[in-house]
């Protein structure tokens, strides 16, 4: 009889730790973390593991949906450089259809400051620069806005650990974060990452807090034993009904890429 009162008292114990893990999740082994702290070491760990890539260049589909479903696409083509002590450097060149061919769009992301960012029309043969105060406008007309087509990184925002729950078929961890930029669109946004560090979904909330806009990221693939990037990126507008998909394909590591490639001057030559 004592054997199996003390049997039932070790299940009970293990119940009560383990429902004391789901609710307190990243906090258990860092007693006396708080939710900031949380926020802040899960923002950085996501950013530790996709570290040392080096460059990568990429295909793009852009898929523009109106309320009623109807849609038009895009193509693009991405380069990315990452930058030892920066936020990396991204060119994105748009080959179709014609009226958009020869398109560019250049940024520089920055950890402490809004991004640098430079727009090449080939209709009127100019860069044109995006100031911090327009970079929540839309990019090209899609869902995504200039800030949003930007380095997330770390710097930029204030982060708060909320829970952890369910996603697909396994666990994210959920936070917000805060951008520091007083010209961001976005009042906040929240998180959510699975075991991978990978993002399962974001959730945008405009200036006045409402929920505007929410991105999914899906089909992640491995490269390089180790680097995982998403084959897809749904963001919806909850306001308008719109929805823009970015369609990733042909990533290709290690290319011949370097900082020269990525000027205001280089932008004018893009074709």
């Amino acid at each position: 009889m004592q054997v199996s009162r003390f049997r039932s008292s070790q299940m009970l114990l293990a119940v009560l730790l383990a429902f004391a893990v789901l609710l307190l999740g990243p906090s258990v082994g860092h007693a006396a973390e708080s939710a900031e702290e949380a926020g802040l070491r899960i923002a950085r760990e996501a950013r530790e593991s996709q570290r040392g890539f080096g460059n990568f260049t990429a295909g793009l589909e852009m898929i523009l949906r109106n309320k009623r479903g109807q849609e038009s696409r895009r193509e693009l083509r991405i380069k990315v450089l990452e930058q030892a002590d920066e936020g990396d450097r991204t060119l994105i060149v748009f080959d179709r259809p014609r009226d958009v061919r020869g398109t560019g769009f250049l940024i520089h992301s920055f950890k402490r400051k809004a991004d640098g960012q430079w727009l090449y029309l080939p209709s009127l043969k100019r860069v044109k620069r995006i100031s911090s105060s327009s970079q929540s406008g839309s990019f090209m007309g899609s869902e995504f806005s200039y800030e949003d087509m930007g380095t997330a990184e770390v710097e930029k925002f204030s982060h708060r650990y909320l829970r952890t729950e369910r996603c697909g078929a396994g666990e994210c961890s959920v936070s917000e974060r805060v951008p520091a930029n007083k010209d961001s669109g976005y009042s906040r946004q929240l998180v959510w990452l699975d075991e991978e560090h990978r993002i399962f979904k974001v959730e945008f909330y405009d200036r006045r807090n409402a929920h505007l806009k929410t991105m999914v990221a899906e089909g992640y693939k491995q490269y390089l034993g180790r680097f995982w990037r998403a084959s897809k990126l749904t963001m919806t507008n909850h306001l308008t009904g719109k929805s823009t998909d970015l369609l990733w394909s042909d990533y290709e590591f290690g290319t011949d890429l370097d900082a020269g490639d990525f000027t205001s001057a280089a932008l004018r030559r893009v074709r």
